[in-house]
């Protein structure tokens, strides 16, 4: 399997203007695609190859306009066209159904505060015995390596993000890390007042992180929002936001990598609910759900579980989890978000909403939990039907206890 492992880079003046002018140039090759092929789409001719897109970048470096495209690494433009490819054909995709649609491929702004290039085997890059990363015509910029490589990387892609840091994101090839097998299977409730609980009653609290730097962030938003547009003073303070938002989603990725290392490692299968993310996003608890960042935490899961031999399993969105009693399995109806605890009606169990849901989550994977942890109480049994007292001939209910 292919993963990704990213590093700090520290490139010199020099090598962040070379950085600079290889990002300029990717963006010009892939917008002169763009603007080809959609110049061909308006005058009704056929869909340009890559291979003829190809052939027209290489001439453009040879007029007086395009000649400082020679500047850069070839292999840098050539995989901007790769990338063009990879956008129409997922726009594509999603037209015929295959994936998520989107969009179609939009030009690149210079204004653009995520910046990237991709250098490829071909490209002749390398890994210096000092350590350093050697990059054509930008030179060996250091790195600071917190771990190992696993094997040689295939490709390696260098990312500006929007608070100004430089990163080196390795592709390589690694073989599973097959753990022990063990005993328990997990389902996970993911909600917002806590991050997730587990079906053996356990709860993990959500650290909120974006909530407890809104302070911080206002105020750093409010000095942006005073500064003159273009200059020196607002990039200054636009780059302080960015840092700031930085650092909420570095501790969010953090937290995310502790939880799920935590439960692959303990758990044989995990069981988690399909959410619909997007539709919550529009709601009125959007900036929490962006906070819980549950998306990302799942994606961590699915690649982790194939890394180290578990299994992950994803219910349907439409399973009444939170309906039904993981006791007796009467389902019981909706209930508002404010009740956190409540009493079947059939059986008089007492259930903690989170945890009878994530109990619901694992047996409708398929997996054996023990439910015993999802009450809360014993409460009072309402009286079966031949105890009821008198009833009218034909009735079908009795008070508190749905029809069988």
């Amino acid at each position: 399997m292919q993963l990704r492992y990213s590093f700090r880079v520290y490139p010199n003046g020099p090598q962040r203007s070379a950085l600079a002018r290889a990002f300029g140039c990717a963006r010009v090759a892939f917008n002169d695609a763009l603007r080809a092929r959609e110049t061909a789409r308006a005058a009704g001719l056929p869909f340009i190859p890559s291979g003829e897109l190809s052939k027209q970048l290489t001439a453009a470096k040879n007029t007086p306009e395009r000649a400082w495209l020679g500047e850069v690494s070839a292999v840098v433009l050539q995989q901007s066209l790769r990338d063009l490819d990879t956008a129409y054909r997922n726009f594509f995709d999603g037209l015929k159904g295959m994936r998520p649609k989107m969009g179609p491929p939009r030009f690149k702004s210079r204004k653009d505060t995520r910046q990237a290039i991709r250098f490829t085997a071909n490209a002749r890059w390398k890994i210096t015995p000092g350590g350093d990363l050697s990059l054509p015509k930008i030179g060996d910029v250091r790195v600071k390596w917190s771990r190992a490589l696993p094997s040689v990387p295939s490709s390696v892609t260098v990312i500006k993000d929007s608070a100004g840091r430089y990163f080196a994101s390795f592709v390589v090839e690694t073989d599973p890390e097959i753990l022990p097998e063990t005993e328990p299977v997990t389902g996970l409730d993911l909600g917002l007042g806590h991050f997730a609980v587990l079906s053996d009653g356990r709860k993990i609290d959500a650290p909120k992180f974006l909530r407890r730097a809104e302070k911080k962030l206002k105020r750093a938003q409010q000095a942006l929002s005073r500064k003159a547009k273009g200059s020196k003073n607002r990039e200054k303070a636009r780059h302080k936001v960015a840092r700031n938002h930085a650092r909420v989603a570095d501790a969010r990725r953090e937290f995310h990598h502790q939880v799920s290392t935590g439960l692959i490692r303990e758990n044989q299968a995990i069981a988690v609910e399909d959410l619909a993310v997007k539709g919550l996003a529009r709601t009125r608890l959007a900036k929490s759900v962006h906070d819980a960042g549950w998306s990302a935490f799942v994606t961590m899961l699915e690649y982790k579980a194939a890394k180290y031999g578990r299994n992950l399993i994803k219910i349907g969105r439409f399973e009444p989890t939170s309906q039904v009693c993981s006791h007796c399995g009467v389902k019981d109806g909706p209930k508002p978000l404010n009740i956190r605890v409540w009493q079947c009606q059939a059986c008089g169990v007492w259930l903690d909403r989170d945890v009878n849901a994530a109990v619901n989550i694992a047996t409708a994977a398929g997996l054996a939990v023990s439910a015993c942890r999802a009450r809360v109480s014993r409460g009072p049994v309402p009286a079966q039907r031949e105890e009821a007292g008198t009833h009218r001939d034909g009735q079908t209910t009795v008070v508190g206890i749905p029809a069988l």
